[in-house]
């Protein structure tokens, strides 16, 4: 193994390292990847989509293997080589580093992908990370992407982690236009973004349509919209980091345009592409601004519901204690001359006034003083 492949082994393994010490199970670095561990390092052209080779705009060539390309690369001057991955292993990414010179950083990033949207630049070499997004209308929800791309002065590598974004469409598009793809590698990376940016709009229309259901769905009372409130954030939130990094991403190839001499045509274009990132960005923060807003009134009207339970449980209780009281008064009152009654009707010979002859009288008028006595009481305080 040279020094330079022991070299970019190293750190990549370290990070790798890292990686599988704090998340055992699934590290996030290659949450991307669903394929294990590789115990022996399959050729390249296993994860090679196509290989092309183009001169004045037109596909000349199209090797079968990686060795090929390189050879008639070299030997075919003027000409621009187009190669496509899939998922990469980490030797094979080496192989093909070691071909075109690439820096150890630059596939270091390639072989851990999960990375942030980028641009750097390694001598004449041109690095890009870009995250791609499509909508997926059954489950309602976002897909990500990642496509690493390495811009050479006669090459163009892209490295393909996820389905999207669709480089087969990108190339059958720049292959019908020779006039454009005859303006190099530049114009391949132009193509790329615009691919890209392109795709965002099927997710700003859905993500759309989200907000709309949900907005329905508050103001409906759907128990469950907070979930999908919380759900959409976080899909908004990772849509957010893929399209606000593209536009410094264009700013830096923007920056580049008078030091590098690119094409008038392509700095247009280019500038066409801006437009619609910049475009992109500000729908997502509106989403997430919007989506923050539905939270918050989500949780206010879910309060409001509550405080009106609470009311009308208040009520009920109200009610129920206002029965209760007008039954226990009543009670009261009728208990009264029923004592009098029972005291009197007793079957005993010595009771005080038994054989009076003003006694019966006297009990009804006793009767009739407690109950109108008790009755005024419980009146005055409201309790009837």
């Amino acid at each position: 193994m040279s020094d330079w492949r022991s070299r970019a082994l190293r750190p990549a393994k370290r990070a790798l390292r890292r990686s599988q010490d704090r998340y055992p199970q699934s590290p996030p670095e290659l949450s991307m990847d669903p394929r294990g561990a590789e115990a022996a390092a399959p050729p390249v052209e296993e994860s090679m989509v196509t290989s092309a080779i183009y001169r004045d705009g037109v596909r000349i060539d199209g090797p079968p293997s990686l060795s090929e390309t390189c050879r008639r690369l070299r030997e075919q001057p003027g000409t621009m080589a187009w190669i496509g991955l899939y998922r990469p292993s980490e030797r094979q990414l080496l192989t093909i580093a070691e071909e075109f010179g690439l820096h150890e950083l630059a596939v270091e990033d390639a072989i851990v992908a999960h990375q942030r949207p980028k641009l750097e630049r390694y001598g004449d070499t041109l690095f890009v990370v870009l995250r791609a997004a499509r909508y997926l209308d059954e489950a309602e929800e976002v897909d990500f992407g990642e496509v690493h791309v390495f811009v050479g002065a006669n090459f163009v590598l892209t490295v393909r982690h996820g389905q999207a974004p669709d480089l087969t469409a990108v190339r059958g598009r720049m292959e019908h236009d020779p006039e454009l793809l005859r303006r190099g590698p530049e114009a391949v990376l132009y193509a790329i973004l615009d691919s890209v940016v392109d795709g965002y709009a099927p997710v700003v229309g859905g993500l759309q349509n989200d907000i709309d259901e949900i907005e329905t769905e508050v103001f409906g009372g759907e128990p469950r919209v907070t979930r999908r409130i919380y759900e959409l954030s976080r899909e908004v939130i990772e849509f957010q980091r893929a399209t606000r990094p593209l536009l410094d991403i264009l700013k830096g190839l923007e920056a580049g345009f008078d030091k590098y001499a690119t094409d008038e045509e392509l700095r247009r274009l280019l500038a066409d592409v801006a437009d619609h990132a910049t475009t992109a960005s500000e729908r997502v923060n509106e989403f997430r601004q919007i989506l923050a807003d539905i939270l918050t009134l989500n949780a206010t009207l879910v309060s409001q519901a509550q405080n009106e339970e609470v009311k009308n449980l208040t009520q009920a209780s109200y009610a129920q204690n206002e029965e209760i009281k007008r039954i226990s008064s009543w009670a009261a009152i009728l208990f009264a001359p029923t004592l009098i009654g029972t005291v009197y009707g007793m079957n005993f010979d010595h009771i005080p006034e038994l054989h009076w002859s003003f006694g019966y009288p006297y009990a009804l008028f006793l009767m009739l003083v407690v109950c109108t006595t008790l009755y005024l009481i419980f009146k005055r305080r409201d309790w009837l």
